[in-house]
């Protein structure tokens, strides 16, 4: 007796996908079809595992170590964070506010099948990926092994199995075909040819981070005059860059007005927060996030309304250098303030009064600021160089910079 093998039928782990050029197509997968085809890359990574494991896989351990970092290096510490940030958006903690990028994938060798489309003229196609296939992530790789912690143990998240296959689908991307060499282009590509966010600047978006929520408040409460009429100091902020430029309608940038929030709550301990998120929990003792949020954005607001002008003529004091230096004299009439350092709001005032705010090399030179080979005065020194340097001229009007700010440098 001979019995034929079945045939026509392939098997396999289907996947519903759309191409978007001839040789990669998108979709979206469960979670517990990624584990399935993409190992844990700790577990690939493991000398113990490698050895007790197949020969196909540990041809596949090597194949990822051809376009792949290893996870001892910083994106491995970075697991346990991506790990807890997804968790927590899958239970709603971030509410709309959070989101994952596509995992780049590479299968290496050839798919089982391609169906015709599912709807005509839609794109949309069923293809089927053999269970051994050596499927790799060239791109997500951090995120994928985060994912793979999850699905070991997704009680010590607060999640459980039933909730991750309803409510978790995974977007990706999938390179089919394509040479070794190539897939360790793609991961260049991604990896080097993209321009990296300044810290200061990306903190400057986080809506978590309380400092940023501070200044936007700021901006949506305080109405300055502007253009001949009231309107929110918000319209007046640029949220999208680290410097502003002479076509730039803002007046200031969100992370100058963080810088000033910072400094404010925290005095010169705020320029350690320049880069960094900033939480409740690291508010000063004895102060709880409404009063701070009160009394902070009081103050700011009284500070920027009372010298709008100086603001909207873009002067010296909308440099984040400067704007962190005011804060930390605004931090001295909070109520959490060192009882040594208090003073007055009206004190302030005094203070300020006969700063010469106009960019001239004459005043802010050698303070906060120098003047480069053209001529011109050049404000890009950092919060963390300079800050200090302005809160002390600012607090000592006999001293050396104290003089030199005020126009009275001999």
């Amino acid at each position: 007796m001979h019995l034929t093998m079945p045939s026509g039928i392939p098997e396999g782990i289907p996947l519903t996908v759309m191409p978007f050029r001839e040789d990669a197509v998108i979709g979206t997968m469960s979670l517990a079809t990624l584990v399935r085809l993409v190992p844990s890359p700790r577990q690939e990574e493991d000398p113990r595992a490698l050895k007790a494991a197949s020969g196909h896989d540990r041809r596949r351990a090597e194949l990822r170590a051809t376009v792949q970092r290893t996870l001892k290096s910083q994106k491995g510490k970075n697991i346990p964070d991506y790990a807890e940030y997804i968790a927590a958006g899958i239970l709603g903690k971030h509410g709309s506010a959070w989101s994952t990028p596509p995992i780049t994938l590479w299968h290496a060798g050839e798919i089982v099948a391609m169906s015709d489309e599912l709807i005509p003229d839609s794109g949309l196609r069923t293809l089927t990926i053999a269970p051994d296939a050596m499927v790799i992530a060239i791109d997500g790789e951090t995120q994928t092994t985060a994912w793979h912690d999850i699905y070991q143990n997704p009680e010590s998240f607060g999640l459980t199995y039933t909730e991750l296959g309803r409510r978790v689908r995974i977007p990706f991307e999938l390179y089919l075909g394509i040479s070794p060499a190539d897939a360790r282009q793609i991961f260049y590509d991604r990896n080097v040819k993209g321009v990296d966010v300044a810290k200061n600047l990306a903190m400057s978006m986080d809506q978590r981070d309380f400092a940023t929520r501070l200044s936007h408040l700021v901006g949506e409460r305080l109405e300055v005059e502007s253009g001949g009429q009231r309107t929110p100091f918000a319209k007046l902020v640029n949220a999208g860059k680290r410097q502003l430029t002479r076509t730039d309608k803002e007046v200031v940038t969100l992370s100058a007005l963080r810088a000033l929030i910072l400094t404010t709550v925290f005095g010169s301990r705020g320029v350690e927060f320049s880069a960094a998120n900033v939480s409740e929990g690291n508010l000063p003792t004895h102060t709880d996030a409404d009063e701070v949020e009160t009394v902070v954005v009081r103050l700011v607001s009284r500070l920027i309304g009372d010298r709008f002008p100086d603001f909207a003529r873009r002067s010296a004091i909308t440099a984040p250098a400067v704007m962190a230096g005011l804060g930390m004299l605004l931090h001295r009439t909070t109520p959490w303030c060192a009882p040594g350092d208090a003073m007055s709001y009206e004190m302030v005032e005094r203070l300020l009064v006969d700063v010469r705010w106009e960019r001239e090399p004459a005043y802010w030179d050698g303070v906060c600021a120098n003047v480069g080979s053209t001529g011109r005065l050049n404000f890009s020194g950092g919060v963390k160089d300079s800050a200090g340097r302005v809160a002390g001229a600012l607090l000592a009007p006999h001293s050396e910079l104290g003089r030199k700010i005020r126009g009275a440098w001999s």
